[in-house]
């Protein structure tokens, strides 16, 4: 994760997008490694990797909205880290074999809908 984070918050185009953008190219980059191995892509192995790229990205927006120097509503920073503690309950039962990651790949695509400023209907 740190090295896509790198990739793409490093890369020319920067300062032409917004952390937004940035946001919901991590977004979707994960959901699609989950899509791929909901698909049976890679196996096993491919899902374990999905799960944990698209946990440790909530991980990584819960730190930030739970810091008090964040500018988003309270409202949606709680929210927001309600979908982080989903996440990590539902990744260990996909990972059981209880579960499929359907779910994560819906929240996440709600949420990349959110990003492009998309209203649901």
């Amino acid at each position: 994760m740190h090295h896509e984070a790198r990739a793409a918050y490093g890369r020319p185009d920067m300062a032409l997008r917004s952390p937004r953008a940035l946001e919901y190219d991590l977004l979707a980059r994960a959901t699609a490694a989950l899509r791929a191995a909901e698909e049976g892509q890679g196996g096993f192995p491919a899902l374990a990797a999905a799960l944990d790229r698209n946990l440790r990205l909530w991980r990584t927006l819960a730190v930030d909205v739970a810091d008090a120097g964040n500018g988003l509503p309270p409202a949606l920073r709680a929210q927001l880290f309600y979908i982080y503690e989903f996440t990590a309950l539902h990744s260990r039962t996909v990972l059981e074999g209880r579960g499929d990651a359907g779910a994560l790949v819906a929240i996440n695509t709600a949420v990349m809908r959110g990003l492009r400023g998309e209203v649901a209907a």
